[in-house]
Parts: structure tokens; sequence; C-alpha cells
């Protein structure tokens, strides 16, 4: 089972990387370019399309959309919440990035009625999952206070509550539907240190699902495979956090199916 799940990873990247789907990015503001360029270098095609007045509209054309909440205003609500209809009005998948939905009444209101929107994927770490379950969390502001494993349990309710895929992502991600789950392992300790690297990542989530709509763990899977291999690639040859974002955008590039295949290390649990 787990080279079948792995070597589903390896095709679900050159099948994304050969399609180039065109993924609407809600994102925050400190995390657009970085989150654009990561997009762009695994091959898909990102458009930051936030505003109400036509959020809707090209929700309807892209192949996927992606909701993060990190930088939250009410006109950014607006077009979130436009997206996310159309999305679901056209029969596209959405991915929703939950940032720090705990730490203020504004938020905790936003994310309940994009919740009620039925995201396809729901991306967060695990102080945002555990919250979003409504369990206790040790979460600060967008930091998480608790380990992916201690969330695993979160997570596998918050699936079957929201009838969503649910990605823990930390040293060790998490992913379940609430009746499959794997972990993946890979990445680095510097990711924490660079901005927007888990927007950037809820971004290739959306890439990934958006050519594979009918089976939303598995490219979730696929995304986060994706995201650990050239996160180990790029801090083997990086000198600290500043080169480490510039190499990782060229791993992701010079990526391939098979040589993802070739080191993801993809858990079945």
């Amino acid at each position: 089972m787990t080279s079948a799940l792995v070597s589903s990873c390896g095709e679900q990247f050159d099948r994304m990387h050969r399609q180039s789907p065109l993924v609407q990015c809600i994102t925050n503001y400190v995390a657009m370019n970085y989150a654009a360029n990561v997009l762009l270098a695994a091959g898909a095609s990102p458009a930051m399309v936030h505003a109400p007045e036509e959020a809707g509209e090209f929700a309807a054309l892209a192949s996927a959309v992606t909701v993060n909440i990190g930088t939250l205003s009410a006109p950014w609500l607006e077009g979130m919440r436009a997206a996310a209809k159309a999305a679901n009005d056209n029969g596209k998948p959405w991915v929703l990035d939950p940032v720090a939905h705990f730490a203020t009444a504004f938020r905790r209101k936003a994310v309940a009625e994009l919740l009620a929107l039925k995201p396809t994927i729901i991306r967060g770490n695990a102080s945002e999952i555990m919250a979003l379950a409504g369990d206790a969390s040790s979460g600060r502001g967008v930091d998480s206070g608790d380990s992916v494993e201690r969330a695993e349990a979160s997570a596998l309710l918050l699936a079957r509550q929201a009838g969503a895929v649910v990605a823990v992502t930390g040293a060790v991600d998490f992913v379940t539907d609430g009746h499959q789950s794997a972990r993946i392992a890979g990445g680095s300790e510097l990711m924490p240190k660079v901005t927007a690297m888990g927007c950037a990542l809820t971004g290739l989530v959306g890439a990934f699902v958006a050519t594979a709509p009918a089976t939303p763990w598995q490219a979730t899977v696929g995304a986060l495979a994706c995201f650990s291999v050239a996160g180990t690639q790029a801090a083997a040859q990086c000198a600290g956090p500043g080169s480490f974002a510039w190499r990782f955008i060229d791993a992701l590039a010079a990526l391939d199916g098979e040589a993802l295949q070739a080191q993801a290390q993809v858990t079945p649990v």
C-alpha cells in the first residue's frame, strides 16, 4: 500500500505539472509573492484574485480556489465567501487555511462562515486544527503550540464533522479524510523561519487537487510530499533561512514525478 500511495504522489505531480491548473489564491498580502512563485515553480498558474467585485466570477474560471485568512478584513472576507460559493456552484474544489482563527472574535466568526461553505480540504497547524475541532489548544497567534501527533485525533474528528480532508502540517504532517490517513515526513526545521511557507503550501494543495478533484485525500498527500521533498533538498544546500527560501523554489522547479516518488516519505496509518 505504501508503494502505491508514493507512486500516486509522483503521478499526481506529473499530471499537475503537465496541466498547469489555474489556481485562485486568496491569501494574505504578506505571502502573495512567495506563494505565487512556489506555484509557478511547481508548474501551476496562480492568480491572486480577492476583490469581492470579481472573486466569485473568477472562481468559476479557476480549476481550484484557496482561501487563507491570514490578513483578514471585511472586504477580503466578502471576496472569500463569494469565491467559495462560486467554487461550490461550479463543482470546483476549494481549500481553507484557517490562520489563527481562534485569536479574535472576528476571525472566529469568519472561519465559522467559511466552514459552513464546505471546503474540500482544510490545512492548518496543529493548534489551528485542534481549536477548529473544538479541542483545547496551546496556539499563540499564527504559531502552533501543539504537536502534530497531539492533533491527530482532532483532525479525524474535524474531517468527519466537516466532510473534508484535513491536513495538519508540522515536523511530520498528518492527512486524513476521517477514514484513511497518512503521515508525511521530510522537509526542514528552517521552514517555520521563512514567511509564507505554510501559505504557499496551501496554494500547492490547491494545485494538486485542481487536477484530481475526485481524490482530494490523495491529492493532499501528494502536495505535502512534494513540499517535504523540496524542503529536504533545499536544506541540504542552504546556509540559513534566506538561502533556503530561494533554494526551495529552485528545488520545486527541478522536481519531477520520478524524483518525488523516489524520495517521498509517506506512511499510511
